[in-house]
């Protein structure tokens, strides 16, 4: 079963951003801890989502003993670890190390790495060798050690899932084995035959012109130096379905989902023993989600029971949100609490937002972001819903269209429905 999305290849947008920050790049890692309002974080970079069982427990196990108990999916479908002692940063180092989760300390934050999750699994490519060979050329790399924490590499089966995700430089493999490589966001691709090799030679090249830039789209955002610098010929984007893994059971696999990405190590352990069963194998998505190949059905109740989504019809689906207060002192609410109430209220009025075939009767389902600030970390790409705080209950939401709603918190989950099911 799957949800399907418009990646909007076609034209690349304007960048937002200064070619040179001026500043250093404060993106957190295994071992640059983020001081937040709630403790230290530590975000480890998951290449390709691609996690053993036994790597998921010493995660479960690191929260428990050095934060609060929780581990958060991201965006890139990495893991976070909140609430860390600021002294939790060697410790931690050595856990990730002993699991295999940190094979570089001068690498730590540039193995920014997503991938499609069900390649292989559903008649498609099998990713995972580009992934695991990307991942080691990266940390051989002495270049690419000054790659910005923010820099995304994507991976792509051809369905087109990732790679609407705004990565830096996407592949996307072709079935005799070859690949399609874009540059940032601009509008066509060149072909290679080596696919991991060619990201790696145009990450290196990137940085030859970067002057101070984090992102491709910063520092030449069509692609035409990057092009001209590593000798490449231009064709057409190939048409992508953007076809995206959902939750519950579908072609090979299971799929669970975090709320808001957070999940208690109790519930990651509850994952790893699911993968377990199947190949010992769990793969975190950039929609903080994780799929387990091969997973029995049988074991989605049990999941269901501990709090992880697996409806694919919820209004949960597509819903995101900031940390929000208290975590985040610049947050003017606890947006957490209030999108779990307007979700969860529209769930208790028999408001499923999905019916079966993944659309409504107006067109497909919008994504919805809450977001404390005006900064809206961790909203998605493409067209969503959005609904920024104003104050501690009020709310003002946005659709794509352009038009605005301010509601109170009470007013929200309606509110929210109706501008998720506008075509």
């Amino acid at each position: 079963m799957l949800a399907a999305m418009s990646p909007s290849l076609a034209a690349p947008e304007p960048a937002r951003e200064s070619a040179g920050r001026g500043r250093d790049d404060g993106c957190p890692g295994a071992l640059r801890l983020h001081a937040a309002d709630d403790g230290a974080l530590a975000r480890v970079r998951i290449p390709g989502g691609l996690l053993t069982a036994e790597q998921a427990r010493a995660l479960a196990a690191a929260a428990d003993d050095l934060g609060d108990g929780a581990l958060e999916a991201t965006s890139r479908g990495n893991v976070q670890l909140r609430g860390l002692a600021a002294d939790a940063g060697a410790e931690l180092a050595a856990r990730l190390t002993e699991a295999a989760l940190l094979p570089s300390l001068s690498h730590d934050r540039v193995r920014n790495i997503v991938a499609t999750p069900l390649a292989g699994l559903d008649g498609g490519i099998d990713l995972r060798p580009w992934i695991r060979e990307l991942d080691a050329l990266l940390c051989a790399s002495e270049t690419a050690r000054a790659l910005s924490g923010r820099f995304l590499f994507a991976l792509d089966d051809g369905r087109g899932d990732v790679a609407a995700l705004d990565a830096d430089l996407t592949l996307i493999a072709r079935p005799d084995g070859s690949a399609l490589l874009r540059l940032g966001r601009a509008d066509w691709c060149a072909g290679t035959t080596d696919g991991p090799r060619a990201a790696l030679r145009a990450a290196e090249a990137f940085l030859e012109l970067a002057d101070g830039a984090w992102r491709v789209r910063e520092a030449d955002p069509d692609g035409t130096r990057l092009a001209t610098r590593l000798g490449l010929t231009r064709r057409p984007l190939p048409e992508l379905t953007g076809r995206r893994p959902v939750v519950g059971a579908q072609a090979g696999a299971l799929g669970a989902g975090l709320r808001f990405g957070r999940a208690t190590a109790e519930q990651w352990r509850a994952l790893a023993d699911a993968a377990t069963t199947a190949g010992s194998e769990l793969r975190v998505t950039p929609w903080r989600t994780v799929v387990l190949p091969g997973a029995d059905p049988a074991v989605l109740p049990r999941l269901a029971a501990l709090g992880l989504r697996t409806d694919p019809r919820s209004p949960w689906e597509g819903a995101t949100a900031c940390t929000g207060a208290p975590g985040c002192a610049k947050s003017l609410a606890d947006v957490r609490a209030d999108a779990t109430g307007a979700l969860d209220g529209g769930a208790a009025a028999g408001g499923e937002l999905l019916p079966a075939g993944g659309t409504t009767a107006g067109g497909e389902l919008l994504p919805v972001h809450w977001s404390g600030c005006p900064r809206r970390c961790g909203h998605p790409t493409g067209a969503w819903v959005d609904v920024l705080a104003t104050g501690p209950s009020g709310y003002l939401i946005s659709q794509p269209t352009g038009s605005t709603t301010e509601v109170t918190t009470q007013q929200m989950a309606a509110a929210v429905a109706a501008a998720r099911r506008t075509p």
